[in-house]
């Protein structure tokens, strides 16, 4: 299948209107997942005070939202080709809400760590579908636009976490229970993804179902034969681990190595998710000019300086500029590792798929071993380990480039 990507800008031909509605419900999709995954994070400070979880028992704790969404992503490509994004999203934004509520009200009202347990998992296992469908969803967008904006569904995936930072940062101050906070956005984050979701297009959809269930699971296991799929899930595995380590942790070591409230700490977590949306935004229109591998080589770089900083800088102020940094770096390597998956939209699902797999086991490997880490040195020393990762990635940067045609 011929893509718009390969025509001069100035003989495109008009975006089609359910395109262009596509667009936007896959924007408002992204958006509100991360308005959810959000508002976990910059209450975990707080939800670590409520239970009175040491480093290493918290990230025990976050490490089940992990395994949730691990357990999601071998099976999410075919989900996907079965019942279309727009199916899949809905239901796997319905254990999302199921999830962020049992964790809230199990924080909030009860004090029982096995039932956030229990929430996350949910609300991982959720949160990884959805993660598979709207990302195969955006790429068929991106295709029928013409032009890089894949990042830009990541940036808005942003824009809902700079909302659901300041919600959460908002809330500590204010002194509103978890058991309230989480509900009642889950309500509001599931009725909202339901309404995106409709504009979704129905080509890929019928597209993704046809065929028998069989060949859908040859595809996917041929997927994971491919040099270059295992090797772009590789470069988004560091990348997720970048960004995975700043939701994770960040507001916690701010609190910690810096020793500031947790309000503060929250707000923190915010101006690395602000970073995030400005590199996603800024982004695209670097990729369109100069391409994929030369963008991707200097916002890996700025990553590791970023988060170096951020580490080392001794100095508040100056550390929550690496952090900065740190998020305007780390904002490109997934969605353009998805973007590069999904070159081929007629295998886009089953390549996402496995590349989800690979890059999600930043978030399985990435809670326990920086608690580890957190328990031996600090949490705020532990986040060392992402600069000294990021280097040696950018080795990886050239599989990006996308196949002759």
């Amino acid at each position: 299948m011929s893509s718009t990507l390969d025509a001069p800008a100035g003989q495109r031909p008009p975006v089609p209107r359910p395109v262009l509605a596509a667009r936007t419900g896959v924007a408002v999709v992204f958006a509100l997942n991360g308005l959810a995954v959000a508002s976990w994070f910059s209450r975990v400070p707080a939800v670590r005070e409520t239970l009175g979880l040491s480093p290493g028992r918290l990230g025990l704790l976050l490490l089940c939202m992990s395994v949730g969404a691990l357990l999601a992503m071998p099976t999410a490509g075919l989900v996907t080709q079965r019942l279309g994004p727009a199916r899949t999203v809905a239901v796997a934004t319905l254990l999302v809400a199921l999830g962020m509520t049992v964790a809230g009200l199990a924080t909030g009202l009860a004090g029982w760590a096995p039932g956030v347990g229990l929430g996350l998992a949910a609300f991982g296992f959720g949160s990884g579908l959805c993660d598979v469908a709207m990302n195969v969803e955006g790429a068929a967008v991106e295709k029928r636009i013409g032009r890089t904006i894949m990042p830009r569904f990541h940036a808005a995936w942003s824009l809902g976490s700079v909302a659901g930072a300041g919600l959460g940062a908002g809330a500590a101050r204010l002194g509103v229970p978890i058991g309230v906070h989480l509900p009642v956005l889950a309500v509001l984050i599931l009725a909202g993804t339901l309404l995106g979701a409709r504009a979704f297009l129905s080509a890929p959809a019928e597209a993704a179902g046809a065929g028998e269930p069989a060949a859908r699971r040859r595809a996917l296991l041929a997927a994971w034969r491919e040099p270059r799929t295992l090797l772009v899930g590789l470069l988004v595995l560091v990348m997720a681990f970048t960004e995975g380590s700043a939701n994770d942790w960040l507001a916690v070591a701010f609190v910690d190595g810096y020793g500031v409230s947790e309000a503060v700490g929250a707000a923190v977590f915010g101006v690395f998710v602000v970073g995030m949306t400005l590199g996603r935004t800024v982004g695209t229109v670097a990729i369109d000019r100069w391409g994929r591998v030369p963008v991707l080589f200097g916002t890996i770089g700025l990553a590791a300086a970023g988060a170096t900083l951020a580490v080392l800088a001794g100095s508040g102020p100056l550390a929550v500029v690496g952090v900065a940094l740190w998020g305007i770096g780390a904002s490109l390597g997934f969605p353009v590792g998805m973007s590069a998956a999904a070159d081929d939209e007629e295998k886009a699902a089953a390549r996402v798929s496995v590349v989800a797999v690979i890059g999600y086991t930043a978030f399985l490997a990435g809670p326990p071993l920086l608690g580890f880490l957190g328990d031996h040195f600090g949490v705020l020393p532990a986040l060392g380990l992402v600069p000294l990762l990021l280097l040696p990635t950018l080795a990886l940067v050239p599989v990006l480039r996308q196949p002759a045609r």
